[in-house]
């Protein structure tokens, strides 16, 4: 095989699978990318086993064949290649040569037979979406990470369904990580009409690199089949195996009981938690608001480091209240939205707190408080 590829075809490309490429896995060989020439073009595989890869772009083919060869490094040699055509050649017992006459890399590749097949599934029923808008929700829901050891399902995915609200249908993704609920909601073009069943379970790992892949802006397809979420992007694609599991009732969690609202500057809420978090711990997590007589203040005691306070002017003229939370929930929920203002919806101590946009109603997140 040999072909010659402009640097700045595939350079964006080998960034965005490291994530990929970079996660262990039960075979050593997806730390790997697949390489296959032929025609005017080539085409660029990676997979972890769950999340699978295939782009295709322009390359000068002198003769055709497959080879497969570290991601890491062939991202490596090609980020420092001088000069913007990289010639690539297996020379001889997959030892591969990648420069021009002035550079030469030797790197050994591996056997492509035992290269993991991505699933190539056909007649897929896709749906339209923005590539900014996509990117938001995965951004909105993904911020709930879970920890690298727990498998449940409803924990380590996110939900994707697809509801009709008033006759509008929209596309719903939530995400939980028990402590706090991510719900939103896209709506859909109306000749689109996809089947999601009873709702999938796609894991935030895969979403994650998806979001990856997505521009500021342009169309992107969507689809689901076989047990498989598909998103595809001009020439790339990326397939990702569901989950198998259940996602618990959410409906009731989501609903705005009557209670206090309180409407906040959004940066300047932010940046009061970030302050108040520095005396934050694992062993001292939560900070605690006090909501009285237009004012909000949050408090934070570590009885190892010392202890601190905050007062922001509010209009507040309800009962007082005082309710304990982790405002690593708030300060991760306010860094994906957009609004200049939000509200907190907030009852009492022993219920959840909902905030929202005051404009933008698409996104709202759960978070629940803690005990004081």
């Amino acid at each position: 095989m040999k072909f010659t590829v402009q640097k700045a075809d595939i350079l964006d490309v080998l960034s965005k699978i490291q994530g990929l490429t970079g996660r262990k896995s039960n075979l050593a060989i997806t730390s790997n990318v697949l390489i296959k020439a032929g025609g005017s073009k080539i085409s660029i595989t990676a997979t972890d086993l769950e999340t699978g890869f295939e782009g295709t772009y322009p390359a000068k083919v002198d003769s055709e064949g497959v080879i497969v060869i570290s991601s890491r490094k062939l991202f490596e040699i090609v980020r420092d290649f001088p000069i913007e055509s990289i010639n690539i050649h297996e020379v001889e017992k997959r030892w591969i040569m990648i420069g021009n006459q002035n550079i030469e890399y030797h790197i050994v590749g591996m056997n492509p037979d035992d290269f993991p097949e991505i699933p190539q599934i056909t007649e897929v029923g896709f749906f339209n979406m923005t590539s900014e808008a996509l990117k938001r929700m995965i951004d909105q829901t993904t911020v709930i990470a879970s920890s690298s050891d727990d498998k449940r399902a409803h924990i380590i995915g996110v939900f994707i369904e697809k509801i009709d609200v008033d006759g509008q249908k929209l596309i719903r993704m939530v995400s939980t990580d028990g402590s706090r609920l991510s719900k939103v909601d896209y709506a859909l073009d109306k000749e689109d009409d996809p089947d999601l069943g009873n709702g999938i379970l796609v894991p935030k790992k895969g979403l994650a690199e998806v979001g990856k892949f997505l521009e500021p802006q342009g169309p992107i397809q969507v689809g689901y089949k076989d047990n498989h979420f598909i998103v595809k992007k001009g020439m790339e694609t990326i397939i990702i195996r569901l989950l198998e599991g259940e996602f618990p009732e959410y409906s009731d969690i989501v609903e705005k009981n009557k209670g206090n609202v309180l409407i906040l500057d959004r940066i300047q809420f932010q940046s009061m938690l970030k302050r108040m978090s520095i005396f934050s711990s694992e062993s001292y997590k939560g900070v605690i608001f006090n909501i009285y007589e237009d004012k909000l203040q949050i408090s934070s005691t570590n009885p190892d480091i010392g202890d601190s306070k905050e007062i922001m002017n509010i209009e507040f003229s309800g009962d007082p209240v005082e309710v304990a939370f982790n405002p690593r929930y708030f300060i991760e929920t306010l860094g994906v939205m957009e609004d200049e203002n939000i509200l907190l919806h907030i009852i009492n101590e022993e219920n959840p707190c909902i905030v929202e946009g005051d404009k933008n109603k698409t996104y709202l997140s759960v978070i629940m408080p803690m005990r004081i």
